[in-house]
């Protein structure tokens, strides 16, 4: 008979976070695969559960996969956990979820927390379409690039960042989707945890002068006016409102820029607008 694969959720800082049916589990099960098992080792001394624990990360997860799936042949049972949160999310269990569905195993996820799910709840942005992308890429055009992708899109974007990285991500976001309303999530469920509200140009201003640490979600709005409004206003809008700026005594390159600012787009979008307007 073949065993039971369990995705089981941790804690992502408050470990009261740990549901009942996950402490169960943990103790019946023949191997406990973990991201670190120091890290995890912790975790189960603190509710006194002691348990085999093999390691299971990024840089073995093909390796692991293959032999935690040979247990699953013999009837082993083995739960997944990462450092915190719920395994698959930004974190290894793919392929061990995928093999033991290749081999007929019974898989069964047990319900916790995840931190972007938190983050949007508490973030006072729309809930009602989310769009969650991991974590952005940390090289600059790759980073653009994938803005790029989801900058009108109808849904609360969503993104885990490094404390390092997010003073040069929040620039990005404001120059690729234009300065819509954002959160920063920081710390959820710890000690300093706290949700930072407001627009990307003052969030940006704030963390470029500011050293920042601890665990980060960044959650964005939808693009309101590219999302509400008819793209023929925008077409007659954006080429007027240049012709404006330019009469007030501004050059091309800083009306445009204004302009995008002024209709919450990005430079790069009030651009194609403008070329569209001109070609037709």
């Amino acid at each position: 008979m073949l065993g039971t694969l369990y995705l089981i959720a941790t804690p992502i800082g408050n470990l009261q976070d740990i549901s009942l049916r996950a402490l169960e589990i943990l103790k019946l099960v023949d191997v406990v695969a973990c991201e670190d098992t120091r890290h995890t080792g912790k975790l189960l001394q603190h509710f006194q559960i002691t348990q085999k624990l093999i390691s299971y990360h990024d840089h073995n997860e093909s390796k692991r996969a293959e032999e935690l799936t040979n247990l699953l042949k013999i009837g082993k049972s083995i739960a997944v956990i990462t450092d915190a949160g719920t395994p698959g999310i930004s974190d290894p269990s793919f392929r061990i979820v995928q093999k033991a569905h290749e081999i007929g195993a019974k898989v069964t996820p047990i319900p916790g927390a995840v931190a972007f799910v938190n983050a949007v709840i508490a973030s006072g942005l729309p809930t009602d379409a989310i769009y969650f992308g991991g974590f952005l890429p940390s090289k600059k055009g790759e980073r653009k690039k994938s803005l790029e992708e989801v900058s009108n899109l109808k849904a609360t974007l969503v993104f885990y960042e490094s404390p390092h990285r997010i003073a040069k991500s929040l620039a990005d976001c404001l120059e690729v989707l234009g300065n819509r309303k954002a959160c920063v999530a920081r710390e959820i469920t710890k000690l300093h945890e706290e949700f930072i509200q407001d627009d990307l140009e003052t969030l940006s201003n704030t963390f470029s002068n500011q050293n920042t640490k601890g665990e980060i979600v960044l959650i964005i709005d939808r693009n309101q006016i590219v999302s509400d409004e008819p793209e023929i206003n925008l077409s007659e809008m954006i080429p007027q409102r240049v012709i404006e700026l330019e009469g007030e005594g501004l050059n091309h390159k800083k009306a445009l820029k204004k302009a995008a600012k002024e209709f919450g787009l990005s430079k790069s979008k009030a651009y194609k607008i403008l070329l569209e307007s001109k070609s037709d």
